[in-house]
């Protein structure tokens, strides 16, 4: 019986050993779509309300799994939507196939309804392998090389379909000049530096006396080497966002994240260093890490256009992060002195109890924001996955989570974009489904296009073995990270307009659609709403009245940032009143001689 380009398109990504496809359909893409029927479960399709939404799952799928993530859409607007979720993969380096519609080819050129140029517009987000099939011959080769490619490259690729093509019935590649003919397979290399490389490495990290690492999200499967390093070396772990999970924050010398939204032990950390250690990280903001020339440096990374871009390194190699650790371990000397160490223990103990009384701090207008997340950690389970949004949840994510070992953690790193930590939620479950999963979001996000996907979670959760499925959203009125934005790094009061959202009963939505909804207005009441949802029969949304007077204050605040929230009150700040100057005492307390800000 003769298959269609479409047949052919799923048998083939089934072949690289794709299981999984999130999307939405649309007459662009019929043809593949009824492929997908013929296949009978071959592989599953994961409906979503969005595109976007569908192009986030493909994203975590491939962060959570190391796989290969694929989303599909129609032509025109269809295709057009996946372009953020796209962007969050490209951004944080991990592998997702793009597969879109287009019409007929005929049509093509004629200014045709839906008819976008998709390959000029994917170009960016998909540049590594973008391309437009024309004949069923050439399908095969197309499929080969941008899967090959997104697994290799660690990039986004992207395939356009015209409608025609897909009903078309499938023909090989004939042997004959100007054809090629593609085959299945990628295995990644065992990607080492020399070992003068790696000796110079240690000859630079056994100097040191004041040794800081930096793990990121290339650091995820080496845990057992940074611990072991770590150890020989007598060194401090800060975690960039996306290497959160890396290591366990039970160890006194792991300071935790590090950045606008980091630790002050981790600021101190960075500041009191001879030598910097870089493991598989990108993390952006260089005025976090030591001053130029203060520290030696080392740097590991799979890509080498990574390497040196935050801080100017003596040493840089390119390798894999857990075998170029392994192979540098034996030619690193063990550090007796343990006054370094003593110190950074000592500054995050005392960073612990500073959270610890910042999380314990009632509310004035609603909860503690803080204290949601801080009365999580402990009851986490320690193989749980949790997600998080963009804004000022986010905050409270980096500080207050601690993760344990084994647990799995993301979020939009390199994109930083609002409205992912639900669908990468959905995607975790799909994944894991025998894990629970917890996605941390704040009211805009789940305005903007996190509330819609509760209703995937009701459409789907009856199918995974483990029920326990929990979205967190802190409801406070306000896009509060750039309100805080605009007092701090701007000097200006609150912009009402653009900062106030309708407070809308979420746990009601989620009760409304099948999900159990819990409510929480007063901060006693979050330890039992947390067990409650962790020993639920069906996913549970918690909807947590939250103060938007709490500051997400970064680990080290600046006289120009005191000078600039000063100014921002004294032009009169909408929400300005008791807690507003119990605020302004805690930012000026940072700063000013004398003060202890934390």
């Amino acid at each position: 019986m003769a298959i269609t380009v479409g047949d052919f398109l799923v048998d083939r990504l089934y072949a690289w050993g794709v299981r999984r496809i999130f999307g939405y359909p649309g007459d662009g893409i019929n043809g593949v779509f009824g492929a997908l029927r013929r296949a009978r479960g071959k592989i599953e399709f994961v409906q979503a309300r969005h595109e976007e939404m569908a192009a986030f799952m493909a994203s975590a799928h491939a962060k959570f799994t190391g796989e290969l993530g694929v989303c599909i859409a129609t032509s025109g607007p269809g295709a057009s939507h996946l372009l953020t979720g796209l962007y969050d993969a490209r951004m944080d380096h991990v592998p997702v196939l793009a597969i879109a519609g287009q019409q007929a080819r005929a049509s093509l050129g004629g200014h045709y309804q839906q008819e976008l140029d998709l390959v000029s517009m994917f170009k960016d987000v998909a540049g590594a392998y973008i391309q437009q099939a024309v004949l069923p011959g050439q399908v095969r080769h197309l499929v080969d090389r941008a899967v090959r490619t997104a697994l290799a490259e660690r990039k986004v690729t992207a395939l356009v379909l015209p409608n025609d093509l897909q009903e078309l019935e499938y023909e090989p590649p004939g042997r004959k000049h100007g054809t090629v003919h593609s085959g299945i397979g990628y295995q990644p290399p065992r990607l080492l530096p020399f070992k003068e490389d790696l000796e110079r490495a240690a000859e630079v990290l056994n100097a040191g006396k004041k040794v800081a690492i930096l793990v990121g999200a290339g650091a995820l499967s080496a845990t057992d080497e940074v611990l072991a390093v770590a150890d020989r070396l007598g060194a401090g772990v800060a975690k960039a966002l996306l290497g959160k999970a890396v290591l366990p924050d039970d160890q006194p010398w792991v300071t935790g994240s590090i950045g606008l939204l980091g630790t002050k032990p981790s600021f101190e950390m960075m500041e009191a260093c001879d030598t910097l250690l870089m493991i598989g990280s990108g993390f952006p903001y260089s005025e976090f890490l030591p001053k130029e020339g203060a520290a030696r440096g080392v740097q590991i990374d799979i890509k080498a256009d990574m390497l040196s871009l935050r801080y100017p390194m003596e040493v840089n190699l390119v390798g894999d992060s857990a075998l170029t650790l392994r192979e540098l371990l034996p030619l690193l000397e063990q550090k007796t002195d343990t006054r370094w160490r003593d110190d950074i223990a000592h500054w995050t103990e005392r960073w612990w109890k500073t959270l610890e009384k910042r999380a314990l701090e009632p509310g004035r207008e609603g909860v503690n924001p803080q204290r949601a997340v801080w009365e999580l950690s402990p009851r986490t389970p320690a193989d749980a996955i949790v997600t998080s949004d963009s804004g000022s949840v986010a905050n409270w994510y980096a500080r207050d989570l601690k993760v344990q070992r084994g647990m799995m953690c993301s979020l939009s790193g390199g994109l930083a974009s609002m409205g992912a930590a639900v669908p990468y939620a959905i995607a975790a479950k799909f994944a894991h489904p025998q894990r629970p999963v917890i996605a941390l979001v704040g009211d805009g996000a789940m305005q903007m296009n996190n509330m819609a996907e509760l209703i995937t979670v009701a459409k789907y959760w009856e199918q995974w073995a483990d029920p326990r499925w929990i979205c967190m959203v802190l409801n406070n009125g306000d896009l509060n990270q750039v309100t805080w934005e605009q007092r701090v790094l701007n000097g200006d009061p609150k912009f009402s307009a653009s900062q106030d959202i309708p407070s809308i009963p979420y746990h009601a939505f989620a009760e409304m659609i099948g999900l159990k909804g819990i409510y929480v207005d007063k901060d006693d009441m979050l330890g039992a709403a947390w067990d409650s949802a962790l020993h639920a029969d069906r996913p549970v949304v918690i909807e947590v009245k939250a103060d938007p007077s709490v500051p997400p204050l970064p680990p080290h605040i600046t006289m120009t940032q005191a000078r600039a929230f000063g100014k921002a009150l004294l032009q009169g700040d909408p929400d300005q009143g008791n807690v507003m100057i119990d605020t302004a005492r805690q930012v000026l307390g940072s700063v000013l001689p004398g003060g202890h800000g934390g």
